[in-house]
This record gives C-alpha cells, sequence and structure tokens, in this order.
C-alpha cells in the first residue's frame, strides 16, 4: 500500500477500497486484472493523450441508446466489456476530465449490470497530468473476452420520474447538485453551456441545494474526507442514514452521479439513485410540481 493509499484509507470512508490514486494506478499499469478506463465530457481529449493502457468509453456513444433516451441494454454492455477485455473479475479503473464528473457515470452504468468491482481514480485526468504522469496517444489492443451481464437493474441506483414523484410525495430527501443559478430557476443551464432543452428553470420541490464541486478540492480535483462530507450532506442539507432513500440529480446524470457516488460508497448511505432524467426532463414536464 502506497503512502496515498495509506492518506485515502485515513480519510475516513465507508467504502475507502472505491478509490485509488495516481501512484497506485501508475503502479499498476501493467497489472493483468485491472482494466483502466478513461471517459470525458472532451470527445478529442483521449486521443490527444491518456494513461498508458487506458482504453475509452464515451457517454454517449458507448453507454447510451443510439435512438431512444435510456442506457445500452444487456447485449450492447456485453459486447461493450467483451472487446474491452474486462470481465465481472476484472478490477475496472475510471477516471477522466471534469474531476469524474463521467467516470463517475460510467462507473454508475457499469453498476446497473451488476459489475461492482469498480474502482474511481481520485483526482481523474487532471490530477495525474498536473502531476507530470506520462501520457500516451497509443490505443491499446486487449484479446475479446466471453463476458456475460445480468439484464440491467434499474431498481436499485437508478430511478425513473414517477418514482421520484412518489418520493416527494413521501416529502423524501432529494440534493440538487446543480449550480445555485440552476437550482433557482435563473439559469436553465450551466454558465458555459448550451440549454439542453428544459423550458421550465427551478428544482424539484423540497430539494436541497448541494452543487457537486462543493465535495472536492478544487487544485486537486480530490473527494474532501468523511467529515467534510456529512458536514455537507448531514448538518447542512439534513441526510441521515436513517432516510428510506435520497434522490441526487442534476441535469442528465452526470454530475450527479459523482455525488451518488459520494453519497453511496464514501458515507455509506444504503439507499441513493441517481435520476438521470434530471432536470432536462423534469423541466419540461406538463403538470409537474416545480418550486423556485
Amino acid at each position: 500500500m502506497t503512502s496515498l493509499e495509506t492518506e485515502i484509507q485515513s480519510r475516513g470512508y465507508a467504502h475507502p477500497e472505491k478509490l485509488v490514486s495516481t501512484a497506485w494506478v501508475a503502479e499498476n499499469l501493467d497489472a493483468p486484472n485491472v482494466r483502466i478506463v478513461e471517459s470525458n465530457e472532451d470527445v478529442l481529449l483521449y486521443f490527444s493523450g491518456h494513461i498508458p493502457g487506458a482504453v475509452e468509453i464515451d457517454w454517449t456513444r458507448d453507454l447510451n441508446d443510439p435512438i431512444r433516451r435510456d442506457y445500452l441494454q444487456k447485449e450492447a454492455f456485453e459486447k461493450l466489456v467483451q472487446k474491452h477485455g474486462i470481465t465481472q473479475d476484472t478490477t475496472v479503473i475510471f477516471y477522466g476530465d471534469k474531476s469524474n464528473w463521467w467516470a463517475t457515470y460510467a462507473l454508475w452504468v457499469f453498476s446497473l449490470f451488476g459489475y461492482n468491482n469498480t474502482k474511481i481514480m481520485d483526482g481523474g485526468r487532471m490530477k495525474w497530468e498536473k502531476e507530470g504522469r506520462i501520457l500516451t496517444r497509443e490505443v491499446p489492443k486487449f484479446e475479446a473476452t466471453q463476458a456475460t451481464a445480468p439484464t440491467r437493474n434499474d431498481q436499485t441506483d437508478r430511478v425513473y420520474r414517477d418514482g421520484v414523484m412518489e418520493h416527494i410525495e413521501k416529502s423524501g430527501k432529494l440534493i440538487d447538485v446543480r449550480s445555485p443559478l440552476e437550482f433557482s430557476g435563473e439559469k436553465l443551464h450551466m454558465e458555459g453551456y448550451p440549454n439542453e432543452g428544459a423550458l421550465r428553470g427551478g428544482h424539484i420541490p423540497g430539494a436541497k441545494s448541494v452543487p457537486w464541486a462543493k465535495a472536492i478540492e478544487a487544485e486537486t480535483g480530490c473527494y474532501l474526507n468523511a467529515d467534510s462530507l456529512k458536514e455537507l450532506y448531514e448538518n447542512q442539507a439534513g441526510l441521515t442514514k436513517e432516510d428510506e432513500q435520497v434522490v441526487v440529480y442534476c441535469r442528465i446524470g452526470e454530475r450527479s452521479s459523482h455525488t451518488w457516488f459520494a453519497l453511496k460508497f464514501l458515507l455509506g448511505y444504503p439507499n441513493v439513485r441517481n435520476y438521470d432524467g434530471s432536470w432536462t426532463e423534469w423541466g419540461n414536464l406538463v403538470g409537474v410540481p416545480v418550486e423556485r
């Protein structure tokens, strides 16, 4: 165990094994049962240089259905992991840009198919680059596997709009991880991003505003320690592990997957569900309640 792994262990997380450091990744580039996966918002980043041995899994091309708004089904997921030499026994390390938005999103999609031997490289691509670690443009090829997957499970870590409606009718806890201006309804999108189709601004009734970036150190992109996360989500937002369910959302599910990861694995919340329909769905629905 490196000193940085010891540092991760010392943060007090419920499941510290779900995070690895950049140093750990550097030491395990050639480990036969480890697959490193880069997932980015910027589609050009991977090909401009990536961690040696890393494969790319693109959030739109690889994880989403090409026609309907949904994720890939069992057969397509099996083909995806097979071509990258992944099985359920493979340790899959995700990292990417935006302090791991899309890395946690990809990990979340893998969880829907029962692929849970997964970890996040703390700090993501930004930390790797800041440390001056090696990048390559060589795209690796791995021997295909015969991996299988169960039918996608949308009942544990995912929630649909009807489930959200039932949740708010029960006064369930929700965390809106968007920016304050999106939460208030003053903006329909993040600063510097286009509007992705929402007709109404505001937030889901009862939601607490905890922007995703409050959970990380700005300079490193690393998650805060458990005490700081508890202050953020419990003392300030009012969550408790006794809550029957916690729903997190943003505008399309990527920022909220970052918060889902923090609550589920770092704080150990037993029932956290990501509403990936998020504001691009809720902000367009006829007749649903909206608060400002």
